[in-house]
Order: C-alpha cells, then sequence, then structure tokens
C-alpha cells in the first residue's frame, strides 16, 4: 500500500515537471513569436519601393489585430475612404488571434521585402 501511494505521489510530481516545462516552452515560443514580430514590423518599415494598396491594407489590419486585437468603434463614414478601407480590412479579421496575426504579419513581410527591398 505503502509503495502504491508513493508511485501516485511521484506521477503527480511527473506531471507537474511536465505542465512546468510545458508552459516553460510556450513562454519561450511566445517570447520568440513577439520578438520575431517587433523584428518583421521594423523590417515593413526598410521597403525600398512601396508595397500596393491592397498590401499595405493587409500589413495595416494584421498589425492592428496583433496589436489590439478586433476592431472596435464604429465604420468611419462620409468621404474618408481610406479610413473606411482601413477599418474595413481590419474588421475582416475579427475573431483572429494574437498569435495568428502576429504569424501572418510575420509571413507577409517576408513575400514583400523579397519583392520591395
Amino acid at each position: 500500500m505503502r509503495f502504491e501511494v508513493a508511485e501516485v505521489h511521484l506521477a503527480s510530481k511527473n506531471k507537474e515537471t511536465s505542465n512546468f516545462e510545458q508552459l516553460r516552452t510556450s513562454n519561450f515560443e511566445l517570447q520568440t513569436m513577439r520578438e520575431a514580430f517587433e523584428s518583421a514590423v521594423a523590417r515593413s518599415k526598410e521597403f525600398t519601393k512601396r508595397p500596393s494598396n491592397e498590401e499595405l491594407l493587409q500589413l495595416y489590419a494584421l498589425y492592428k489585430q496583433a496589436t489590439e486585437g478586433d476592431v472596435n468603434g464604429e465604420r468611419p463614414g462620409g468621404f474618408d475612404f481610406k479610413a473606411i478601407a482601413k477599418f474595413d480590412a481590419w474588421e475582416e479579421l475579427k475573431g483572429k488571434t494574437t498569435e495568428q496575426a502576429e504569424k501572418e504579419y510575420i509571413q507577409l513581410v517576408d513575400t514583400l521585402q523579397q519583392q520591395y527591398r
């Protein structure tokens, strides 16, 4: 009986260690992803040629989704077509997680960097 209790305690201890290792790995991956995202933001400002309006809208929307989450506020009205386009592009990403938006932003910058450096 005492041996079984020791096994259960050891199994519980191993599970706690495993959960800690997973959490530590997850935090490291999040930190690495955040650093990669910040690097991509800096690289996006170094393009030597201007990306298309559609590509700029994608960059804008992914950046906003990654840094602020889902769009908030009301859709701009009137004749501010640039603000309307930005709002609509961001709104299309509603529900996308921060991690997904960061990853897609990094991938887009990598693609654009090859075209516009």
